[in-house]
């Protein structure tokens, strides 16, 4: 199956540049369908995922994603539907395919005895016969102890480290044997603010410079618009939406709101092109106008209108690379202070 070639979004959700990688596929899967007794989980799921991509995959409990991850990691056995993982079948992968995966789950076996560094390193020595020409494993220790921030403690037992401390060797344990594919799920439980940021920095790192491509399960959305180059939204076992955080920002949650004061009254205009009314508003009233804002849909806004939307009976179309239908026509300025906006009281 040919992937589709794809860029990482930058800061405005537009191309940062195109990725090194190409378009090579870690995941495929088409029709993919999962039965539990006479209750169906999952039906005809289908998507992919390329060389060095971060795509998050969320949904609402139940929705069947927990079913999808232990398929790929081939934990679990479909009920029909066709999937590879890294060229192989899930279902007849050998210990060499399963030394090309990484998982973090939200929590880990404890290994309070174990010092960090004593720990993987030993871990380390089981992927060493797996090693192939492009890729050698396991990581080097210390550089596996920098990666993930943990110097400093490189020789204190498990037992002994922070919560957020014991979630960076989670991930180290994750990616010990430089993984091709890596399963994140809820990466950054009990993160205070500056271990989230690094942490996010260390994905980006991971998948940029060693090409992994990283499946990531959470609950929180700014994380996954933060992370993600793709999102998958699951629903009654159906991917219901793919698609970039800005493509399905625009394209589902529909419209950008503008805001401003003008003679001391305040003004609310949605609109799908904030760029081009503004430049309006400016030409049409050239003083007087202050407090601009420009609100754009949040991954949050757009998930909830998406799932909403899917359990209220409402088609919700995936569009042709990744994105959503089911929005209006461009809004301009229809107007401005005619009717074209709302009008708020000046607070």
């Amino acid at each position: 199956m040919r992937g589709v070639g794809w860029v990482r979004r930058g800061s405005d959700g537009g191309s940062g540049g195109v990725r090194k990688w190409g378009c090579v596929l870690v995941i495929e899967v088409r029709d993919l369908r999962m039965r539990y007794g006479t209750a169906d989980v999952l039906h005809g799921v289908d998507f992919t995922a390329a060389r060095g991509e971060v795509v998050a995959l969320l949904g609402p409990n139940g929705a069947g994603k927990t079913t999808t991850i232990e398929i790929l990691e081939g934990f679990r056995l479909r009920s029909a539907g066709h999937v590879r993982v890294l060229g192989v079948d899930p279902a007849k992968g050998d210990e060499a395919w399963r030394a090309k995966l990484g998982v973090v789950l939200q929590s880990w076996r404890d290994h309070a005895r174990w010092k960090v560094r004593d720990l993987l390193d030993h871990l380390g020595r089981y992927y060493a016969p797996y090693s192939t020409p492009d890729r050698r494993r396991p990581f080097d220790t210390d550089e596996l102890i920098k990666t993930v921030g943990l110097e400093e403690h490189a020789h204190k037992k498990a037992a002994k480290l922070s919560g957020g401390q014991r979630r960076r060797l989670d991930v180290a344990i994750g990616i010990v044997g430089k993984p091709e594919l890596l399963f994140l799920d809820e990466p950054t439980a009990g993160f205070d603010p500056h271990a989230r940021r690094e942490f996010h920095d260390l994905v980006h790192r991971l998948s940029d410079l060693e090409g992994m491509t990283i499946l990531l399960t959470t609950h929180d959305l700014a994380e996954a618009e933060k992370l993600a180059d793709r999102i998958l939204v699951l629903a009654g076992g159906r991917i219901i939406a793919d698609g970039s955080p800005d493509q399905l920002s625009r394209q589902a949650a529909g419209q950008t709101e503008v805001r401003w004061t003008r003679d001391g009254q305040r003004h609310v205009h949605p609109t799908e092109d904030a760029t081009g009314f503004v430049r309006e508003l400016f030409a049409q009233y050239s003083t007087g106008i202050s407090d601009l804002e420009v609100r754009r849909s949040t991954l949050e806004d757009t998930y909830l209108t998406l799932v909403q939307r899917f359990e209220s009976g409402v088609e919700v179309g995936v569009g042709g690379g990744g994105g959503v239908g089911g929005v209006g026509g461009e809004g301009g300025v229809r107007g401005v202070g005619q009717g074209g906006e709302k009008e708020v009281a000046a607070q």
